[in-house]
């Protein structure tokens, strides 16, 4: 289980899922949210171990990071949904023409896959 850990002041670590064509799981993309005071108090409540009921509501966020390769995703609307077991939460960005939200609904091929790898590993050099 993770703790409470992956809450910060008002802002909330989850992950925005990019599916991968043919492959057995999606890209995801570790960054942060900013949310309401009501909702962050509900994702401490939750990342503290209390019970997620099944009909949780997803919560509004704001796209709190820059992601490389990317025109700019700072602010992008975001619903943030909880997870059991203290995982980290999702990210389900609005459904618009931005790059990075068209390749959440539509996904990526493998290709795309190894550019993104690529540029983030050089990125780190």
């Amino acid at each position: 289980m993770i703790s409470a850990s992956w809450t910060s002041g008002s802002s909330s670590s989850a992950g925005v899922e990019i599916p991968v064509r043919g492959a057995p799981g999606p890209l995801i993309y570790g960054v942060w949210t900013s949310l309401s005071d009501n909702s962050f108090r509900r994702a401490r409540e939750l990342a503290a171990g209390a019970p997620l009921p099944p009909d949780e509501p997803p919560w509004f966020g704001w796209f709190a990071n820059s992601l490389d390769g990317y025109p700019e995703t700072l602010l992008l609307k975001a619903r943030v949904q909880a997870r059991p077991g203290g995982m980290r939460p999702t990210i389900e960005l609005e459904p618009t023409d931005h790059p990075l939200a068209v390749e959440q609904r539509e996904g990526i091929t493998a290709e795309r896959l190894i550019e993104i790898v690529r540029r983030l590993v050089h990125a780190g050099k």
